[in-house]
């Protein structure tokens, strides 16, 4: 999925997405791959889509006119569907992105997966739970807002002494409570994952923590990274492994 012909399918339903989270959305795709189809479907003549408009063009963005038939009603969804399944059999990505909370979508994620195509999700975390284990990755858009309370406090940890190695690797603390990390899926993927030094990769550990909850995210819990969040664990320990140069750290079992 990392390389660079990877070619991903972003639909954006305008009603059920943040305008102001779409550079942080974009990034995020990039991540598994290029974002070669970017549209977004909504009645442009009403004035919710009127927080578009400004970033549509910024990130080229296809927008998608849709007009709602009935009154409390909109044809977005349908209209989505229809063109997913049009690039689906177009042969012309390799996988997609759907960006809502809504439930509807569900079938079309499961869809996408039985033709063995890369789906992943994008939404709240109010997004119905068949939703996102429908995808093969499912990125919470509260994550993404993590990221800008991060990059805002970058300054002020670089200004702070050195932590010495004993020190533990510590939240963020203005993106405020964050849950407590669930031991169980981590404990059953370190099982999955391990090796016969009894040791697990956490590259592979990642993969495997996804495929166990497409949501997983180090974030979520207020860590920017698998490897820090693992390192916060009482029970597990960080091993480095140096592979040509290029540490491929390891976890295992204090």
């Amino acid at each position: 999925m990392n390389e660079a012909k990877f070619n991903i399918a972003i639909l954006i339903d305008g009603d059920n997405a943040q305008a102001k989270l779409i550079k942080e959305l974009i990034e995020e795709v990039s991540k598994y791959g290029k974002a070669t189809i970017r549209r977004i479907y909504g009645d442009w003549t009403t004035p919710h889509m009127n927080s578009w408009k400004e970033t549509i063009n910024q990130h080229s963005i296809n927008p998608i006119q849709k007009f709602s038939y009935t009154a409390g009603k909109n044809s977005t969804d349908s209209a989505m569907i229809i063109d997913a399944m049009d690039i689906l059999h177009s042969n012309s990505v390799d996988g997609f992105c759907i960006v809502s909370s809504d439930s509807d979508y569900t079938g079309l994620a499961k869809r996408i997966r039985e033709q063995g195509l890369f789906v992943m999700g994008i939404g709240r975390k109010t997004t119905p739970i068949a939703f996102v284990n429908s995808c093969e990755i499912f990125t919470f858009s509260e994550n993404l807002q993590l990221e800008e309370v991060v990059e805002e406090e970058a300054p002020k940890e670089q200004s702070r002494s050195k932590p010495t190695r004993k020190e533990r690797p510590k939240k963020v603390e203005t993106a405020g409570q964050f849950p407590k990390v669930n031991m169980n899926i981590i404990d059953k993927a370190f099982d999955i994952s391990i090796n016969e030094d009894e040791e697990a990769n956490i590259s592979k550990l990642g993969l495997t923590l996804r495929k166990i909850d497409p949501s997983f995210d180090p974030r979520t819990y207020g860590f920017k990274t698998l490897t820090q969040l693992l390192a916060s664990l009482r029970k597990y320990e960080i091993v480095r492994n140096e592979v040509n140069g290029s540490n491929h750290p390891r976890l295992k079992l204090k």
